[in-house]
């Protein structure tokens, strides 16, 4: 495909939604509990302020803009101003600690940072001293900055206003610098997680976007009349194709919450019709809804419960047309009006059309639970250096353990040892200043590494096994998938988190962190006291819950022939939960395996001895940023394991 040379960057896109769509709403933003929209007209004239105010700020072609923040308007139009000025924005994640944006600001040589408030300004006045590069901080919310005095730190609203100025002596600068873009200018750098150590900056070009996002469209059908929440962080690649990207093609309007805390909430109201998320997300809805049925009535409950039973039996087929029983497809109706629709408004799901989920491996039964309710929740396999989109569900084609077929122009396949690769227009251009890891992941004739290990269905769907680098086997030969493991532990509601371990063992112990949340709303219930996060995993119920948990899963993987082998002997509830700040979880959340080994050593050899407890003395990171030490002695429990039995039914 090649692109419309009038139309192959995103601030040409922009200045065309000006002229075919101009009182179309672009962007919403909800802030003190009022929702202020704005029209792509409307957007088009904030941009251009904007771009001319970085302009009167030096900002020139090339130079590098950190966008740091929550969802808001004024960042997402920060990008465009950049790429409008031939720069590039460089997006970080706003809950970073101060020593990790220093490393990105002075690998990715960022001169200009455009934050949303004081928080984010404290952290970058902290390190500034170290980054010599970074000349310029910009910040959106006044509010707490009244008193800063510092050289270089400016307002939004003063930026625009010098803006404005710098474009009445210059009418005709911004236009020239739009025009001078292409196809092959760099629209972005997004930085990976850095699971493995140092994140790396991912290039992106316009034309692997582009050309992407225009595949995205055609293959879901997604139109300028499209409703979608922006909330998830916008230094990940899915907010960034989803939330900026696909809106600019095709013009359907983005709406940004008013806070973390009100996302749900804020979607009941806006009713999007196209929903986005990790598998996390939705692990933490159906906790919230699991969690508030114990607080329900007892005829709701029974109800509830009745009604899920009948959407297990029939409701995934009724939502992929298939044939189904009079009485069952009665039964689902009724489910419908009294569980079904009021729990999807709850959920703010009532008008969702397509729901995608991706980032890592989602565990069926979750999968499956939301498909039941008739929501068209689909699976796509994807990455960073593919512009997202690697493998995708095709609809009323979708099966709760695959990552569906190959996306529209891309090629997959998988090599001799297992892993899965694949060429495609999205491919990265490479990685920012590193040319060794660019040479390791992608070949000279585009195919890249995907480091994943997995393998095609009779049905030509991807199965994604887990990282090949964590695959491994039992003693007796059995094989290891921590990650499939631990995605049925976190099927249940009281299972925040989970680690498991068992490569080179004689069987596969377990971590656990325990979902505050939901553990807590239980611990109400039943009168028990507790001070703590590590009293309240510590306490004996506590662990009768998750060993009953644990046996559940057991009970599942003994049906399975190739990993009844795997079930959980060994397990603790650790005393702490395990943390970014700490090293131990990336940004999204995703387990630094190599970290956690480290750290929790002992514990681990504990789990492989004949001992029932684990001493651990370890560094924590406060929320206010101290540093202190935990100490404890956990409880080690054993248990059940199954013997292997054919499935049934």
């Amino acid at each position: 495909m090649k692109l419309d040379p009038k139309l192959d960057t995103f601030p040409k896109l922009l200045l065309n939604r000006k002229q075919t769509t101009p009182d179309r709403p672009a962007i919403r933003e909800k802030d003190f509990g009022i929702w202020q929209t704005w029209t792509w007209s409307q957007v088009v004239e904030e941009v251009r302020s904007l771009a001319c105010g970085l302009a009167a700020s030096g900002f020139r072609r090339g130079d590098k803009l950190a966008i740091i923040g929550d969802n808001r308007p004024r960042l997402y139009w920060g990008m465009a101003a950049a790429q409008s000025l031939g720069g590039i924005p460089v997006p970080l994640y706003q809950d970073s600690v101060a020593q990790e944006m220093e490393y990105v600001i002075n690998h990715a040589d960022v001169r200009f940072a455009l934050v949303e408030d004081q928080e984010q300004v404290d952290k970058l006045l902290e390190i500034s001293n170290r980054c010599p590069k970074l000349e310029f901080i910009f910040y959106d919310d006044p509010r707490g900055m009244r008193h800063y005095s510092v050289d270089h730190l400016e307002s939004y609203d003063s930026l625009i206003q010098e803006g404005q100025k710098f474009e009445s002596e210059n009418p005709t600068y911004l236009e020239a610098e739009i025009d001078k873009g292409n196809a092959r200018d760099i629209s972005v750098i997004l930085y990976t997680s850095g699971t493995t150590g140092y994140p790396k900056g991912v290039i992106l070009t316009y034309e692997n976007i582009l050309i992407t996002v225009i595949n995205s469209l055609d293959f879901d059908k997604l139109t300028e009349k499209e409703e979608c929440m922006a909330y998830l962080p916008m230094a990940w690649v899915g907010d960034h194709i989803f939330s900026y990207a696909q809106s600019y093609v095709a013009g359907f309007c983005v709406s940004c919450p008013e806070s973390g805390a009100t996302v749900m909430h804020d979607m009941q109201e806006i009713g999007p019709t196209y929903f986005f998320s990790p598998p996390r997300i939705f692990e933490n809805i159906l906790t919230t809804v699991l969690v508030r049925m114990e607080d329900a009535s007892w005829f709701k409950r029974k109800m509830f419960d009745y009604f899920i039973r009948v959407s297990k039996r029939c409701g995934i087929q009724i939502l992929q047309k298939e044939s189904v029983g009079l009485i069952d497809r009665l039964l689902y109706l009724i489910g419908d009006i009294l569980v079904f629709g009021p729990l999807k408004n709850t959920m703010g799901f009532s008008k969702v059309r397509i729901a995608y989920t991706a980032g890592e491996a989602i565990g069926p039964e979750i999968f499956e639970f939301f498909r039941s309710l008739g929501i068209n929740v689909k699976q796509l396999y994807g990455q960073t250096e593919a512009s997202v989109y690697i493998t995708v569900q095709k609809d009323n084609d979708v099966k709760p353990d695959t990552c569906g077929i190959p996306f529209p122009d891309v090629e997959v396949r998988i090599s001799e040892a297992g892993e899965v690769q694949y060429k495609s227009p999205g491919v990265f251009q490479s990685y920012y200043k590193n040319p060794e890891a660019t040479l390791e992941t992608r070949t000279g004739d585009g195919w890249v590494f995907t480091g994943d290990a997995g393998y095609f269905d009779d049905a030509g769907h991807l199965k994604i096994i887990d990282r090949v680098k964590d695959v491994g086997r039992l003693n007796d030969g059995t094989l290891f998938a921590p990650k499939f493991l631990e995605n049925k532990l976190k099927f249940f509601p009281q299972i925040r988190e989970a680690v498991t371990f068992g490569d080179n063992q004689d069987h596969v112990s377990a971590f656990i962190n325990i979902d505050l949340e939901a553990v807590g709303n239980w611990a109400e219930r039943k009168n028990v006291a507790y001070a703590s996060y590590q009293e309240l995993a510590a306490h004996p119920e506590v662990y009768e819950m998750i060993r009953n948990c644990i046996e559940q899963t057991n009970t599942d993987l003994a049906k399975d022939s190739e990993i009844a082998g795997s079930q959980i002997k060994r397990f603790l509830i650790l005393h702490k939960e395990l943390d970014a700040d700490d090293g131990e979880l990336t940004r999204t959340r995703k387990v630094r395996r190599r970290i956690v080994l480290d750290r929790y050593g002992s514990l681990i050899d504990a789990l492989y001895s004949d001992v029932n407890r684990g001493h651990i003395e370890n560094e924590v990171t406060f929320e206010d940023g101290r540093k202190g030490m935990m100490i404890a002695d956990l409880e080690i429990q054993n248990a059940q394991v199954f013997d292997h039995m054919k499935k049934t039914g």
